[in-house]
């Protein structure tokens, strides 16, 4: 594991991945700072570029939508989109959240730049960015400081509901004022030469992702039309699903689902989520034990991540993988039964 200094607010791990603490991998005060914020040079173009990002895929639903009612839908368009959710998936679950932000187990310079990159082709931002905004929500997970959660600052009803709902899901990523300061919530990467060229190199990843999309329609159907569909349904529908089921993990699983653990906030397990999230969605299980490469705890919690993790490390992609033993989740479910 990392060893990050106590000025950064990085949380020193032990040497051996065996003994990796159930905790998250950032400490912090009780109050943020502003030196807990990332500072933005252009609001407002931020949030024009996220809203052109939100928005495209949106209309990209609806051309696909007129093309199912034409009948024009080709199998090529289904496989398209298939891998690349699952690529661009796994380049968020596996690598931005259990490698970059967590460091569940560690991996070859190049097995990181691998994930660093599919996770970029997500557009979801730049792997730094995202992972500082991640380590802060864990530092400060349901409480002033949390960028995306749907209970902070929110009203009582219904309507307070549906607020803080939509907070969590989508409007936290128009403000700017929680982000998580890249000093102080990613040092470690910052430092590390591959994936900081990945995280500034981000608008390229973001535009060969689309171009992948396009090469592979072309390749499976054999035609130009055939990428151009490929480009919609690899692109902008792709898009689409794996970004509103990724938010899903800041709004949903925090307000629905079940709770073995008592970890200090809302996070919950979501069953019916954990495919299409790759097993993200047993988030109640992630919050008792951050670093745990396995979210999903046992065969009826199924964890595609984490499998993945599990193979590559059968295969010597993967070593250091942290794993909880079952003495300390009993441990933990016992205290939650009894508190």
């Amino acid at each position: 594991m990392y060893q990050e200094q106590r000025s950064q607010l990085v949380e020193a791990a032990p040497a051996g991945a065996a003994a990796a603490e159930d905790r998250p991998a950032i400490q912090a005060a009780e109050r943020p700072g502003d030196d807990h914020v990332q500072p933005v040079s252009s609001e407002s173009l931020h949030r024009t570029i996220t809203g052109i990002i939100t928005i495209a895929p949106f209309i990209g639903l609806g051309i696909a939508a007129w093309q199912l009612w034409d009948g024009l839908l080709h199998p090529s368009d289904l496989a398209v989109f298939g891998i690349m959710y699952v690529l661009t998936g796994l380049g968020v679950t596996v690598g931005f959240h259990r490698l970059f932000t967590h460091r569940s187990f560690k991996t070859s310079p190049a097995m990181r730049g691998l994930f660093a990159v599919l996770g970029s082709v997500a557009i979801e931002g730049p792997v730094i960015s995202w992972v500082a905004d991640h380590r802060k929500h864990h530092a400060f997970s349901d409480k002033p400081g949390d960028p995306h959660s749907p209970h902070v600052n929110c009203t009582a009803g219904w309507r307070g509901m549906l607020s803080g709902l939509g907070h969590a899901h989508v409007g936290w990523l128009f403000i700017h004022t929680d982000r998580g300061c890249h000093e102080r919530y990613a040092p470690d990467l910052i430092a590390d030469p591959v994936v900081s060229f990945v995280s500034k190199t981000f608008l390229f990843w973001a535009i060969a992702g689309l171009a992948l999309s396009f090469g592979l329609g072309y390749a499976i159907g054999g035609t130009v039309d055939a990428g151009w569909t490929g480009l919609l349904w690899g692109g902008a529908i792709r898009m689409l699903v794996v970004h509103h089921v990724t938010y899903s993990i800041n709004s949903l699983c925090h307000f629905f689902g079940r709770k073995p653990f008592a970890t200090g906030d809302e996070s919950r397990n979501l069953a019916w989520l954990s495919i299409f999230t790759f097993g993200e969605a047993w988030h109640n299980n992630h919050h008792a034990f951050p670093t745990s490469a396995l979210h999903g705890f046992g065969w009826r919690q199924p964890d595609i991540s984490g499998w993945v993790i599990r193979g590559m490390e059968r295969l010597g992609l993967a070593w250091d993988v942290v794993y909880i033993s079952e003495a300390r989740k009993q441990n933990k479910l016992k205290a939650a039964a009894a508190a």
